[in-house]
């Protein structure tokens, strides 16, 4: 590559980067206006981040991450597009902690993936996985904050599914498809090629059969997958989480208080 065109494609990585830290920004946003409007409807103050929440936020994360790192090449998509389970500690954190917590463990997920393995994909990999996992917590604990019992656990579960597998394969076609092709200078035929040869439900050529078939139930499959696990466990979890102390532990000190 000339010296010119090093430039340009440094120029494209940063504002690249620039975007995904304006998305980080911009969810992190709704995600503080959703705890918010929560205290004010029920009458509750104090602050979004304690030291104790502060402190579980950083376990999860760490736990998120590790979770990332051990992924699972699946047979229905090209070798880029891999299954991890590293929304399942994020989705008990989200629910236990709020959306806030949920979207800075996301963050803090991708920032020590990277300080761990770097990027191999000039960070098209890295705004992926935050942008998608986001649209997994946020639904889902936008609605089980306003109403935490277990029937508003399962329908925040199932949304938070169903918004994760629709979002994530509209912004696969839409944006991060492109960008990749883009900053690695790769034809889309290509890419798509790569998809029809190991998926032969794919329309050759189609942008839209790729995402279809290839990433919608990648994202299924670990939506549904993480919120089945979350459901089992996460009410024994939750009072160790929030006191550090085991349920019925928790439940005799609120009793005598």
């Amino acid at each position: 590559m000339n010296l010119s065109g090093l430039f340009q494609s440094a120029a494209e990585n940063v504002v690249f980067v620039l975007e995904f830290l304006g998305i980080i920004a911009a969810l992190f946003l709704v995600a503080v206006l959703l705890e918010k409007l929560e205290q004010k409807r029920s009458g509750t103050k104090g602050a979004i981040f304690t030291t104790r929440k502060m402190a579980m936020v950083g376990m999860l994360s760490a736990l998120s991450t590790a979770l990332m790192l051990l992924e699972i090449p699946v047979f229905f998509a090209p070798f880029f597009y891999k299954l991890d389970f590293s929304e399942l500690p994020i989705l008990i954190g989200t629910f236990a902690f709020g959306p806030a917590a949920g979207v800075m463990m996301e963050f803090i997920k991708i920032l020590l993936k990277l300080f761990i393995k770097s990027t191999s994909t000039m960070f098209v990999g890295e705004l992926a996985n935050f942008a998608v996992g986001c649209s997994f917590i946020l639904p889902a604990s936008a609605i089980y904050l306003f109403k935490k019992t277990r029937k508003n656990a399962v329908i925040a579960c199932i949304v938070g599914t169903l918004t994760m597998t629709v979002f994530g394969t509209a912004f696969n076609a839409v944006y991060l498809l492109p960008a990749f092709a883009k900053l690695f200078h790769m034809p889309m035929e290509q890419i798509l090629a790569m998809g029809a040869e190991v998926n032969p439900l794919m329309t050759e050529g189609s942008v839209m059969s790729f995402v279809a078939v290839c990433v919608g139930p990648l994202n299924l499959l670990k939506g549904a997958a993480d919120s089945l696990v979350t459901l089992l466990i996460y009410k024994p979890l939750s009072p160790i989480l929030k006191t550090g102390l085991p349920r019925n532990t928790a439940a005799k000190i609120a009793k005598k208080n």
